[in-house]
């Protein structure tokens, strides 16, 4: 079944170096725990807060690296890569006017966004001070979005692997001087990451520029450009919303279950975060190949990469969910010394890893479908797995336990619950020959 195949050399291409920038972006918000873990319960769980807020915020502009791929990669499919390059720029206009936008509405917002956790007010303190600093670094991170996105598009994910490494190091660097050698705790960690974002901007902006020069495109926004840009992205920013508005929902019931529990599941949404990004890279890939395959009109190999992603999405999920399940009992320690978190941690972890390879089929087929340009589908269908997940969220909350018994509820509502709705609901319009449109432009 997993015979070395022509496609696979295409895929791992663009996969691999898609692997690593992608977990990087998770790896910045795991070093965070990690270090502010170390600092106590209560900081880590107002990062859990605070990092659920912002990940909402960032995640709902995901559409300006999901949109911009492919219709970067579209029109290199047909052969217009001026149009290709000036596409991708007009997304990264976008993503500095929203960016901008948004940071100095959750400047003043960040309080207010904190109080309706219900959180304590010591947890809550900790959560407004690392979300206010973090707003500062919100335009930098839609900029980083943007950027990737077109490159992705250009076929090329290996320079967004090399920024994302030099960010990722730069974070820890000034995240250790900031949060332990200048004392400044929790607030020291989010300066350290928003440095750290700016400086990955300023090498991306490096690379569009001499990108633009060679294609002869320009560097001005042009404002159909940037409206096509919007509008193509509507119908994934309700696709995200719906996604979104799932995790919200687990960390409100998690905020509930205690401040122990709410810590724990902090770490346990950022392991799954960093799983679902490691899976996500066959889907960038995927991405890319679709788009580049509808655009020159090819449609047998629009199916070929459908059928090889998902053998190697479902394999991988099997590898890392195996992985994750074996190093449960020692992982815990790296995140936090509380040793009542420490203990809810193990199970919660196996479950994740439980359900990896679900994981690795829903990612790889919203690649495809994202790839493709089918974001209406996407979006119809993000708000019926949020509306599936709802009453298993409810359940845990009526239900389940404090301590160990509610963390694994939790966990499994959403881990399994709500990733086994969108694998329905994906698989379903996968089936079906309706989301292959052919053209420069969908």
């Amino acid at each position: 079944m997993f015979r070395r195949m022509p496609i696979d050399r295409e895929i791992l291409r663009l996969a691999v170096p898609a692997l690593g920038a992608l977990v990087a972006e998770p790896l910045f918000l795991l070093a965070d725990s990690a270090m502010v873990g170390h600092l106590g319960a209560v900081p880590l769980a107002g990062l859990g807060i605070a990092s659920a807020v912002l990940q909402t915020i960032v995640g709902l502009m995901i559409f300006l690296a999901y949109g911009t791929t492919p219709a970067v990669a579209r029109r290199l499919g047909s052969g217009d890569e001026r149009a290709a390059v000036a596409a991708g720029i007009d997304g990264a206009w976008l993503a500095l006017g929203l960016g901008v936008a948004l940071a100095a509405a959750g400047w003043f917002a960040s309080p207010w966004l904190v109080r309706l956790f219900g959180a304590d007010a010591d947890v809550a303190g900790q959560a407004s001070a690392y979300l206010t600093i973090s707003m500062l670094g919100l335009p930098a991170m839609l900029l980083v979005y943007a950027a990737s996105g077109l490159l992705r598009g250009l076929q090329d994910t290996r320079t967004p692997l090399v920024v994302a490494g030099i960010g990722f190091g730069a974070n820890i660097l000034l995240n250790v001087l900031l949060i332990y050698g200048l004392r400044l705790g929790i607030v020291g960690s989010a300066l350290g990451t928003v440095i750290a974002q700016w400086g990955m901007v300023a090498v991306y902006l490096t690379v569009i520029v001499r990108h633009a020069r060679r294609a002869g495109s320009r560097l001005l926004p042009h404002h159909a450009g940037i409206r096509s840009s919007a509008g193509a992205g509507g119908w994934l920013l309700v696709r995200t919303a719906g996604l979104r508005a799932a995790m919200l929902l687990a960390v409100f019931v998690a905020t509930r279950l205690g401040s122990h529990e709410l810590a724990a599941f902090q770490v346990t949404m950022t392991t799954f975060a960093t799983l679902a990004f490691a899976l996500d890279a066959l889907a960038i890939a995927a991405q890319a190949l679709i788009g580049r395959a509808l655009g020159a009109g090819d449609l047998t190999a629009a199916r070929a990469v459908l059928a090889r992603c998902l053998q190697w999405g479902v394999l991988s999920g099997v590898v890392l969910g195996v992985a994750l399940a074996a190093l449960s009992p020692i992982a815990g320690r790296l995140f936090t010394n509380d040793p009542a978190v420490i203990a809810l941690l193990p199970l919660a972890f196996v479950i994740v890893g439980v359900g990896a390879p679900l994981g690795g089929y829903v990612f790889v087929l919203d690649g495809v479908l994202i790839g493709a340009g089918d974001a209406r589908y996407l979006a119809w269908t993000g708000i019926l797995n949020l509306v599936a997940f709802v009453p298993m969220a409810a359940l845990v909350w009526m239900l389940a336990p404090r301590g160990l018994a509610g963390l694994a509820w939790l966990t499994a509502a959403f881990a399994i619950g709500y990733i086994g709705a969108r694998a329905v609901t994906l698989g379903l319009r996968a089936r079906r020959a309706k989301w292959m449109v052919v053209g420069a432009t969908r």
